[in-house]
């Protein structure tokens, strides 16, 4: 509880690889609007990560001093996001939406999520963000163009060291 009322507190989940700009928007405008934010790095069965979680999650973490963001933490984790979320007594889920297309896949997962944990979900725009994704960010690098635009600089370093594994 904070100041008598229950505490908000949301949960952002993705697999954040790599987090990029248009995650940290979504991030920045979480924490104005809860009390506490939880970004909730998890695995997605249909993706190979590209990057160790752990070593995102100190990225994240650095990105969250850097900017001051002190009502934001990071976790890791292997189960369903809505189990997460209630592990970590989230009272809404957080997801970034870029376009239309994002909207119609979201809200077809927010209605499951919502059934099965009832934990409704809140978008939150890309806005001016809402060309970046991690898989563009990631075919641009294997191109060698440069994506330092679309990354914190906590996350260009990660790229930038070699002896970081990719997964």
């Amino acid at each position: 509880k904070v100041g008598g009322k229950d505490m908000e507190i949301g949960f952002y989940a993705g697999s954040f690889d790599p987090f990029t700009n248009g995650h940290l928007h979504v991030v920045t405008k979480s924490a104005k609007l809860f009390d506490k934010v939880i970004i909730g790095i998890g695995v997605n069965p249909d993706k190979k990560r590209r990057y160790d979680k752990e070593i995102m999650k100190n990225a994240i973490e650095k990105i969250l001093v850097n900017r001051n963001l002190t009502n934001v933490s990071v976790v890791c984790y292997d189960n369903l996001s809505v189990d997460a979320a209630l592990e970590h007594n989230a009272t809404l889920l957080v997801r970034g939406v870029r376009n239309g297309m994002d909207y119609q896949y979201e809200e077809t997962l927010a209605s499951i999520n919502e059934e099965i944990s009832g934990l409704d979900t809140m978008y939150i725009r890309a806005g001016s963000l809402g060309n970046i994704s991690s898989s563009m960010v990631m075919e641009l690098l294997q191109y060698g163009k440069d994506v330092s635009k679309y990354l914190p600089e906590e996350v260009m370093e990660i790229i930038k060291d070699k002896s970081n594994p990719i997964c």
